[in-house]
């Protein structure tokens, strides 16, 4: 019988304590190939635990390839070639970013202000301290003043097809804020699951609202249905327009696949984060979540902080009918978070078209970069063990590099040469059996054109 010693008082839960425990101990051999472990309810009544947390450890086990189910058997560890064991982290080579300044920084947060409208934001803003001084000086309603909610409501319905009505929009001060709103609004007493790998954020925000957060592995249609169902969970975060970061767009099979699953049961929602939906290269843009659903079940998310700037902390989301009146009853003694001269002012910066301008000058400013990028990178010596992905849509690319370096070894030798790139392990927020040591992330909206030449010289030189 496995025997582990569990803290009911950790922040990390049982599930994720009895799961670390098993993985190392089959990582270790002391429990060995084959071996056959204890029934759920077995060592659910042993450890003194419910089910339900043996049978998630269970699952995340078995999503990771360390045990796999036998029907009317039970689990039985999986053989572990030497090559799929989960490695330790590799010692962290010395660099030279003491002496070598980070000259150009591929990070994905960043966008270029440098086209940033101010002018027309400037003449807007004196326009609503003139027209409208009377607003400033009082509270707006708890869901964000209604002229920003209105145009919201019609930049959804002309651009993504989506009808929704100004009372099913709620703005708050970023999605972080909002995500926190809707887990309280849920209950935190939910199954959560989110993306692995994903935004780091999105679980630190889960985890410190809800002790039942699931990582939900990715297969190359996006969120795993079958790991979806397995793990128990009956509220899903998701981000199908475009995954950050392996850039994957989720097809219309795998959002009807998760549809169903949702409305399978009725306690179930999915949280669809369309981040930057914006920045699509190629093709129409993909039909959301949110318009194919029919029954209610689809929260949908979306943001001013990649199409206009980082300091401008406007988000929103789109409740289904059915839970706006929960909202209001629930969470409408909360202020809205966004000053009204911003709402005010972004209402009129969107009534004008200035915001369909401004995307349409974005879009070609970013696909520019992002060509310029993949040419540097396709006609130097890079083309011979370089792959490049996640090129449709957003503001990064994944870079998987054949030349024999680990991650470790591809930041340090980069940094050598003045650029940081990131890692991919960097956005796991739950480790898992063979993570790829060989592929980077690399934005591009916030270096200029010849910033990006002179950034792929130096990863050539850093990596031949």
């Amino acid at each position: 019988m496995i025997t582990c010693n569990l803290n009911i008082k950790s922040k990390k839960p049982l599930y994720i304590q009895l799961y670390s425990f098993i993985k190392q101990e089959i990582e270790s051999g002391n429990i060995g190939c084959g071996e056959k472990l204890p029934s759920k309810r077995a060592l659910a009544a042993h450890l003194k635990i419910s089910v339900i947390t043996v049978e998630t450890a269970y699952a995340q086990l078995l999503a990771e390839g360390y045990i796999i189910s036998k029907p009317g058997s039970g689990f039985y560890v999986e053989s572990l070639a030497e090559t799929d064991k989960v490695s330790p982290p590799s010692e962290v080579i010395e660099t030279a970013t003491d002496t070598t300044p980070i000259q150009y920084d591929f990070r994905t947060n960043r966008i270029d202000t440098s086209d940033f409208p101010f002018s027309t934001w400037a003449k807007l803003s004196r326009e609503v301290l003139s027209e409208q001084s009377s607003d400033l000086l009082n509270a707006c309603h708890h869901q964000g003043i209604l002229a920003l909610r209105n145009e919201i409501a019609s930049y959804l319905k002309e651009f993504r097809g989506m009808a929704v009505d100004s009372e099913q929009i709620v703005v708050g001060a970023g999605s972080e804020y909002l995500t926190g709103l809707i887990i309280q609004l849920l209950g935190r007493d939910n199954a959560y699951g989110v993306e692995n790998p994903g935004y780091s954020k999105i679980y630190e925000i889960f985890s410190a609202n809800t002790s039942r957060v699931f990582p939900i592995p990715m297969d190359e249609k996006g969120a795993s249905a079958e790991a979806i169902s397995g793990f128990g969970i009956n509220v899903l975060h998701v981000t199908p327009s475009h995954h950050f970061p392996l850039g994957i767009v989720m097809p219309v099979s795998r959002r009807q696949e998760l549809l169903r699953w949702a409305n399978s049961r009725e306690d179930r929602y999915i949280i669809e984060d369309d981040y930057d939906s914006e920045f699509r290269y190629a093709g129409r843009p993909i039909p959301t979540l949110q318009s194919m659903d029919k029954n209610g079940i689809v929260i949908y998310m979306g943001t001013f902080t990649k199409s206009l700037a980082p300091s401008m902390r406007i988000s929103y989301m789109v409740l289904p009918k059915q839970l706006c009146g929960r909202f209001t009853a629930r969470l409408g003694f909360y202020s809205c978070t966004v000053p009204v001269f911003e709402q005010l002012t972004l209402a009129k910066f969107m009534e004008k078209g200035h915001f369909d301008r401004h995307i349409s000058r974005m879009k070609k400013i970013y696909r520019q970069r992002r060509d310029i990028l993949c040419k540097k990178i396709s006609e130097s010596r890079l083309r011979d063990f370089v792959n490049i992905s996640g090129c449709d849509a957003g503001m990064h690319l994944l870079l998987t590099v054949e030349n024999g370096m680990k991650q470790n070894e591809l930041l340090a030798s980069a940094a050598k040469e003045g650029v940081k790139v990131y890692g991919l392990s960097e956005y796991y927020s739950f480790p898992v059996a063979n993570m790829p040591e060989n592929i980077v992330v690399a934005g591009f909206s916030g270096l200029n054109e010849q910033q990006l030449v002179m950034g792929a010289e130096a990863l050539e030189r850093a990596w031949i």
